[in-house]
């Protein structure tokens, strides 16, 4: 949770790019990231991979206006509309994008390529048909932020009452590694998004934070089989409302333009 979708990165800087607020580069750049190269597989028209800058234009020409992120879970089909082959894949890769304004979505796949030591991330987006129709279970941006709050809190007590919140090494290391993203998060989302997806993205992020600590500072106090059971479904519920709250983030964009706000 503490590292961003890729989807994220191409949802948001895709859309600020189809809106003409940033240029193609900046944002080939932006959704690029610290990975070697992002291609796209299959669109309609091409015979084979192509550049993101390309494939951004012709999904424009496509009648693509905007885009949204899915991040699907066992059980829990977040931001998808179907049809099931394209649903697998997603929930394969644990995230997707959907186009709106056309039946098509995108699902990355993942390469590593070179020699030890010198190994650097490649991605291919694969293009498929998409069922155009509302995506599963993602909430407003006022609910996401209420339901977020109140998860924070009620996953606070727990934790707090099982003594593993965060101590100690592992977890110091993890709140210093979401401090020096703080000012780094403001940046995730592109030119365009309103400040609530902002505010409700960095709170996605600092549950995210707990989670992660929670998760990988050992059981802490929680000794007993009856304890580490209840730390598991505490955090269940908080996880499923973090991603939540990050897919309504990243799909204000399109929201708020079906709104007429933009």
């Amino acid at each position: 949770m503490l590292s961003e979708p890729r989807s994220g990165r191409l949802a948001a800087w895709g859309n600020a790019l189809l809106a003409g607020l940033v240029s193609p580069d900046d944002a080939v750049l932006a959704i690029v990231g610290e990975d070697a190269v992002h291609r796209v597989e299959g669109l309609p028209g091409e015979s084979g991979p192509v550049g993101l800058t390309l494939a951004l234009g012709r999904l424009r020409a496509l009648g693509v206006t905007g885009l949204r992120v899915a991040l699907p879970a066992p059980g829990h089909p977040l931001g998808l509309s179907g049809p099931p082959d394209f649903n697998a894949r997603a929930l394969d890769a644990e995230e997707a994008v959907v186009c709106h304004g056309a039946a098509l979505g995108l699902v990355p796949e993942v390469y590593e390529a070179g020699p030890d030591g010198d190994v650097h991330v490649e991605v291919v987006w694969y293009c498929l048909a998409v069922r155009e129709a509302p995506p599963a279970d993602v909430p407003s941006l006022g609910e996401a932020e209420r339901e977020l709050a109140e998860a924070l809190r009620e996953a606070t007590e727990v934790l707090s009452r099982l003594d593993v919140t965060g101590s100690g090494p592992v977890a110091e290391a993890a709140v210093d590694a979401y401090r020096a993203r703080a000012e780094r998060g403001r940046e995730v989302l592109a030119p365009g998004y309103p400040p609530r997806a902002v505010r409700v993205l960095e709170l996605a992020q600092r549950v995210g934070l707990l989670i992660s600590v929670a998760y990988e500072n050992g059981h802490g106090g929680a000794v007993s089989a009856s304890e580490i059971s209840a730390r598991a479904l505490a955090l269940r519920p908080v996880e499923r409302t973090a991603r939540r709250a990050q897919v309504a983030a990243y799909n204000a964009f399109v929201e708020e333009r079906e709104r007429g706000v933009r």
